[in-house]
């Protein structure tokens, strides 16, 4: 049975039942900025392992972390001068820094252990949440190799039903650019909204992607 919440008329209620559904190790599909994601705390194992079940996705394609602020983040990250470069300038926003992952961060998220992709979204519901309970661990709400689906119900259904959904309307941005700067120099993982021309404006060295 898919749950659904409408964010938009009553967000106070969306906000409570994400809460109590993260909490108790659920998954939750949330709009963000760009595309409908699946949310989980990074801190409860089976509800990470849920979440790659649900996605079809190989253990070693890691999920990235969104943030309430860039505060939060610096508890997820080791930062870095590129880390606070991009954040200074793009945060909140659809930009994903993948770095070095913060000593005090251990979370098993897929792919290595040494490097976490993060992002502070441009979506005042999903910062709150993650303000309240920490960093979640958030893809987006499709199958692997399917393309995203833009309204709630529809990602529900694509990852099988039986979900929380927080329906924030159509969805239809975007996925997020991801920039590496574990490398020197920096890479573009992924092209997103945030281009090169932008990237490179703010000082920063990108090599070729």
């Amino acid at each position: 049975m898919i749950r659904l919440v409408d964010a938009v008329a009553d967000p106070a209620a969306a906000r409570a039942a994400a809460l109590d559904e993260l909490r108790s190790g659920g998954l939750v599909v949330l709009p963000t900025e760009t595309v409908y994601g699946l949310a989980v705390l990074p801190s409860g194992p089976r509800a990470v392992d849920a979440m790659f079940r649900r996605k079809g996705r190989s253990d070693n394609r890691p999920v990235a972390v969104l943030v309430a602020d860039v505060d939060q983040a610096r508890t997820v990250v080791e930062p870095g001068p590129a880390f606070e470069l991009l954040a200074a300038a793009f945060w909140p926003g659809p930009l994903t820094v993948v770095t070095t992952r913060g000593v005090g961060f251990s979370a098993r998220l897929g792919g290595d252990q040494a490097s976490v992709g993060v992002r502070c979204p441009d979506h005042e519901l999903v910062r709150a949440l993650a303000a309240e309970v920490g960093p979640l661990a958030v893809t987006s709400a499709n199958r692997s190799g399917r393309p995203t689906e833009a309204d709630a119900r529809s990602a529900a259904e694509a990852l099988g039903g039986d979900l929380l959904v927080l329906d924030g309307g159509p969805c239809t941005g975007a996925p997020s650019t991801v920039v590496d700067v574990t490398a020197d120099p920096a890479r573009v993982l992924r092209a997103g909204s945030i281009g090169r021309e932008a990237l490179t404006g703010i000082g920063l060295v990108l090599g070729d992607d």
